[in-house]
């Protein structure tokens, strides 16, 4: 399943509820598993962004869909990378001509 790499921004109605973003949290979990995806792990970070998800997702699609849905809720606004494993960019490479 494909992994993808979350940048996240908390706006201001975020920040201003940000005591009940474990529960927000708890609730993007259980639509990753819904979706038929998995949030992996969840970081809270410094400096340019606030927080990193790595999440699983079977699709592109999936994953757009299930990032639409949590930013269409206000708290939170996010960049979303698609991450290729270590084997995934050896076969990558491999292929060059």
């Amino acid at each position: 399943m494909p992994t993808y790499i979350s940048l996240l921004r908390f706006t201001q109605k975020g920040v201003e509820s940000i005591k009940d973003g474990p529960k927000r949290l708890d609730a993007a979990k259980e639509r990753f598993r819904k979706g038929g995806g998995e949030l992996k792990a969840f970081y809270l970070v410094t400096g340019q962004y606030d927080a990193v998800a790595i999440s699983e997702a079977p699709d592109d699609a999936t994953v757009a869909k299930l990032a639409l849905g949590n930013a269409s809720m206000g708290f939170v606004r996010t960049e979303t990378l698609r991450a290729f494993t270590e084997d995934e960019y050896r076969q990558i490479v491999g292929s060059l001509s």
